[in-house]
């Protein structure tokens, strides 16, 4: 794996400000495991964690998507004593089941442990795999992030998967437009406003909790309807197969 990333190249702005965020963490005391090409893990996560399950937005949510990275174990592990459905993509959406279903309650009665089922070995083994279309409608979800601002910027590691990931469920009514995003990273994440140029085809974050501070961006910008077709690359087409399809849908008018 390179060190600036399996996915550089695409943007060197952002690939500059992802290396520079990558060198501060593995210079500091606050790297919890492998940062380079990486969602970072961090210390403090776990506090993080908390300041998000404490908005109203978090509590009155049913269904929860959260990404696979270490970083945010503590918040899958949350959704799972918080008596949520969860939802965990396969790493990179390459499988032709892309999604598994979490379930608490299937859990309990099986006697597995949430501490277990909120890794992503135990999720792969304990989850329902599923396909896209088989995730209800959204109460929340969480994405991992590299570098975030304060009005509700992302950047993440650079493969794109996450932005794809919410263009589908837009396409498919999962998310709609009110669906809070939120992140939990190190405050050392924090970056200028200006520092992160968001794209058409990015969604901006609602919520960003870090270890010492809850974030609410009150980030009003236009959200994509869906996927930018335009900006997928060749290689995202063919390693998630569920784009292809889609695409052929969508232009068929078939969403």
């Amino acid at each position: 794996m390179s060190k600036h990333g399996d996915w550089a190249g695409r943007s060197p702005a952002k690939d500059a400000l992802r290396n520079a965020i990558w060198g501060k963490l593995e210079a500091s005391s606050y790297a919890v495991g492998e940062t380079w090409s990486h969602i970072p893990n961090f210390v403090g996560a776990d506090m993080a964690a908390w300041r998000l399950a404490q908005t109203a937005e978090w509590q009155n949510a049913r269904t929860i998507k959260v990404n696979p990275d270490p970083a945010q174990y503590q918040i899958r592990l949350r959704a799972l004593y918080d008596g949520k459905l969860l939802f965990c993509p396969v790493p990179a959406l390459t499988q032709s089941y892309p999604y598994l279903l979490i379930d608490p309650a299937a859990l309990t009665a099986k006697g597995i442990t949430f501490e277990l089922a909120a890794t992503h070995q135990g999720y792969f083994e304990h989850g329902t795999r599923i396909e896209f279309e088989a995730v209800p409608p959204l109460d929340f979800c969480v994405v991992g992030s590299v570098a975030v601002s304060r009005v509700g910027g992302r950047t993440g590691k650079g493969a794109g998967f996450a932005d794809i990931e919410t263009g589908i469920f837009r396409e498919l009514g999962t998310i709609g437009p009110r669906t809070p995003i939120a992140t939990t990273v190190h405050s050392t994440q924090l970056v200028g406003d200006e520092d992160i140029v968001m794209m058409p085809h990015d969604s901006p974050l609602d919520f960003i909790a870090t270890e010492t501070e809850l974030i609410v961006t009150g980030n009003i910008a236009p959200r994509p309807k869906g996927i930018m077709w335009d900006a997928i690359q060749p290689d995202q087409f063919e390693a998630i197969p569920f784009l292809r399809e889609l695409q052929r849908r969508s232009h068929q008018g078939k969403i």
